[in-house]
């Protein structure tokens, strides 16, 4: 993973002294919130329903231990116990006091972790495939180009005050693990004929209130115009980005109205005026970035571990979180080991300071020292040998974090909602909570299957609700909390928005509806389809009829 530099460092420690007089100057009344507000939200600093909350960047998701710890002593030390990791592969901390925020930062800065643009009109946290780096189906490590336009795009002048946040999402395989058609642009390497490096552009993704999966404007892109090529893009959004209406802002309001056609031809008209040769990546930097990356420390091992094997014939709990929770590794003799933070009746997505100290000490004696954060708010240890599957397990279910549940039922996204947010309409924590209670027998959640589950607590979608199989917005009803139900959405490869299923419901009708919901799936199904394939084959009807079926 990549080390921060003494240039990095430096700008880190001038950014911390800085914001230090800037929170003296508001704590001393010598400035007003409304003067401050602009200089807190450029350090990540938001002001909540009850308290300051400070999101952290992670980029492309990749902590070491080192971090971990920090992130797990910020939690324990100036906020209640814990922090919550988003679908943006950052941590906030919801309980920060103003008088402790610079001594966070400068915590964070020994390091190298920052909030620096994790808020505002500027290019926000760079989001990564989880899995970069140790997957057989990926063409290139993504986390090398989500790198370089990390250093591109920090404290960019031109691309400061851009008409609306923008977020690039970068991959490199054929499956979807990163959404990229739901981000202002999304990058997916290809590796052509040829052998030659390219990348698929797709812009113009988003969800909100008017919700777009992105279109292609470039099939091709030869990976060493990436930069230039991103500047073209921002300069069009620039140039025509509406900042008149902060609700059609957004890029993909732009897109949507010129037309893909018409807005790619003015990027590739940019382009052509572009100086390439100034901007694009020199080849000697790009291979000292992708030298950081480069992973060493790999035994040569079996491909097939007997420990691992023995131990799942021997234990039924371990053998069902080896179906779950563990992937393949491109090396053989390890695995990806994805850490459930949906324990039955938790808080989606919060990790507890002790938690946190956990993963850090079996990223550092089992993974090589590294660990991610995945979009769908869960943990993942990359690089576990099979052998030590079986340790990992122990430690991990003494700490709460075995829940075999990945992709299933009750790995719901939530955003934190009216529980925290001064934005939403409603809660989305106890939703989740009621629904996953509900599947909470491992074996009737290994029954259904695949069942992505996405809670928004407002329209702004930070739970990604317009693309859950199954999607729940909250919504207020003359200061009740209702809930509008959507089926058949999709982030993957096969991206889709999800399709309303009719009046939103009750608080106290949510989970009794995803019950029913389930009970069609299963009477449904044809030869082991999932959720989204039997929705997709049936359509929205048979589902519509029983959760508005007439009561009894």
């Amino acid at each position: 993973m990549y080390r921060y530099d003494e240039i990095d460092r430096e700008v880190l420690a001038d950014r911390v002294a800085e914001f230090r007089e800037q929170c003296d100057r508001r704590l001393s009344g010598a400035m007003t919130e409304d003067q401050f507000k602009p200089l807190r939200l450029m350090n990540g600093l938001y002001l909540q329903l009850h308290a300051y909350m400070l999101r952290v960047a992670i980029p492309y998701g990749a902590l070491n231990s080192a971090q971990l710890r920090v992130l797990a002593n910020i939690a324990r030390t100036y906020d209640r116990g814990y922090g919550h990791f988003t679908t943006r592969t950052n941590i906030q901390f919801h309980w920060i006091k103003l008088r402790d925020a610079p001594d966070i930062l400068r915590d964070l800065a020994e390091v190298g972790l920052h909030a620096i643009q994790t808020s505002g009109n500027c290019i926000r946290n760079l989001t990564a495939d989880p899995h970069a780096g140790a997957t057989a189906d990926e063409v290139d490590d993504p986390r090398i180009w989500a790198e370089a336009i990390r250093q591109w795009s920090t404290f960019h002048p031109e691309f400061s005050y851009l008409p609306r946040k923008f977020k690039i999402a970068v991959t490199a395989a054929a499956k979807d693990r990163a959404a990229i058609r739901i981000y202002d642009v999304g990058l997916r390497l290809h590796r052509d004929a040829d052998d030659a490096l390219s990348f698929e552009v797709r812009v113009g993704g988003g969800l909100g209130r008017l919700p777009h999966l992105s279109p292609v404007i470039r099939e091709r892109l030869p990976v060493r115009h990436l930069l230039s090529y991103m500047q073209a893009i921002l300069r069009v959004y620039n140039r025509h980005g509406r900042r008149d209406n902060i609700h059609k802002a957004r890029i993909k309001i732009l897109v949507a109205s010129l037309g893909a056609a018409e807005f790619a031809r003015q990027v590739e008209a940019e382009w052509e005026l572009t100086d390439k040769a100034a901007i694009d990546l020199p080849p000697t930097e790009l291979a000292r970035i992708r030298a950081t990356f480069a992973r060493t420390g790999f035994e040569t091992l079996p491909a097939i571990s007997t420990v691992f094997e023995a131990a799942k014939a021997d234990d039924r709990a371990f053998a069902r979180f080896a179906r779950n929770n563990v992937m393949p590794h491109k090396q053989p003799g390890y695995a990806l080991v994805n850490v459930s933070l949906k324990a039955i009746g938790e808080t989606p997505g919060d990790a507890s300071a002790e938690q946190m100290e956990v993963v850090a000490d079996l990223a550092e004696r089992f993974s090589l020292d590294e660990a991610r954060v995945t979009y769908e708010q869960n943990l993942l240890l990359p690089h576990v040998r099979l052998d030590d599957l079986p340790e990992v397990h122990r430690v991990l279910a003494a700490a709460g974090l075995a829940t075999p549940n990945i992709t299933l039922i009750s790995d719901i996204i939530a955003c934190p909602g009216l529980d925290y947010c001064a934005l939403a309409n409603a809660r989305a924590i106890p939703i989740a909570q009621d629904i996953a209670r509900r599947f909470a027998d491992p074996a009737l959640a290994e029954r259904v299957g695949e069942l992505k589950i996405k809670i928004s607590g407002c329209i702004n979608a930070c739970g990604h609700h317009h693309v859950g199989h199954i999607g729940i917005l909250g919504v207020d009803k003359k200061g009740e909390e209702f809930y509008q139900l959507t089926l058949g959405g999709s982030a993957e490869a096969d991206a889709a928005l999800g399709h309303v299923l009719g009046p939103a419901l009750a608080a106290d009708r949510v989970a009794p509806a995803i019950d029913q919901i389930v009970e069609v799936y299963l009477r449904e199904r044809r030869d082991g389809e999932r959720f989204i394939d039997t929705f997709n084959r049936a359509g929205l009807a048979p589902f519509k009829e029983v959760v508005y079926a007439p009561a009894h």
